[in-house]
């Protein structure tokens, strides 16, 4: 019986010592590798950027180097559509939460209950200095979850140029056509505003020759549903349509 004991007592000290070398290994490789995550996001967001700023040609695999030259980050009180200071390492996705800058959201199908009352925007300019888009994050309901993207918009504040989605759960060969590049090329050259007003549709069968409209993704009505939402709201005047209309990157 005592034998038995002993046996099953080194038993469990044997496990238990194993549990906790795996446990000292994991945390250290989690401590470890944490810098390395931080700049890997970091390399995809200014990816996804330099992809909606047209940049993709020219930066030829230097990702960082060419959003650093052609790319500046600014942060813009979205009730007013001026630039504001930020202290540094101001996310607007987590400012959502914090009292200081959290709006609610009411009456919209968005998606979300809250907003940053300071968003980011990237001002993309050519080698000349002039600025040539302003590349805007929006994010907003899909089937599934909430879908994160870059809407790139030239310097006249209305004309379309890329919508890149980077985040989403939607279905694969439906709602996830969003990064299909044929749909994705269809919003090059739409137009956001007609007479002040947002007028951008995502729509089933619309005419390819409609400015104002990109036809919906087929069989994935929720999601496209989703896509009118998100860019109703991000252009209008709850979103970045104060900025759009002040044009504050030409100032």
């Amino acid at each position: 019986m005592s034998a038995k004991k002993e046996t099953l007592g080194k038993t469990i000290g044997i496990v238990v010592a194993v549990c906790l070398a795996c446990s000292i290994v994991v945390s250290g490789a989690a401590v470890g590798l944490r810098e390395l995550q931080k700049t890997n996001a970091a390399i995809d967001k200014q990816s996804n950027i330099v992809e909606a700023a047209g940049l993709m040609d020219i930066a030829n695999g230097d990702i960082a180097g060419t959003f650093d030259k052609y790319v500046e980050e600014r942060f813009v009180d979205l009730s007013t559509g001026t630039y504001v200071d930020v202290p540094d390492g101001f996310d607007m996705y987590r400012a959502a939460k914090d009292p200081d800058y959290m709006v609610r959201v009411e009456g919209s199908n968005v998606g979300f209950l809250r907003r940053s009352s300071v968003a980011s925007v990237y001002v993309v300019k050519n080698d000349a200095g002039k600025v040539e888009r302003v590349v805007l994050p929006v994010h907003g309901s899909g089937l599934w979850d909430l879908m994160y993207g870059f809407l790139a918009i030239d310097a006249d504040g209305n004309t379309v140029r890329e919508l890149v989605y980077y985040q989403h759960k939607e279905t694969p060969g439906l709602g996830a056509e969003i990064l299909n590049p044929s749909w994705k090329a269809k919003w090059d050259g739409k137009k956001l505003f007609k007479d002040g007003e947002v007028a951008i549709q995502v729509k089933k069968n619309a005419n390819p020759d409609n400015e104002y409209a990109v036809d919906a993704l087929s069989g994935a009505t929720l999601t496209s549903n989703g896509v009118q939402n998100t860019l109703s709201y991000w252009v209008g005047e709850n979103g970045f349509g104060p900025y759009l209309k002040k044009q504050s990157w030409k100032s």
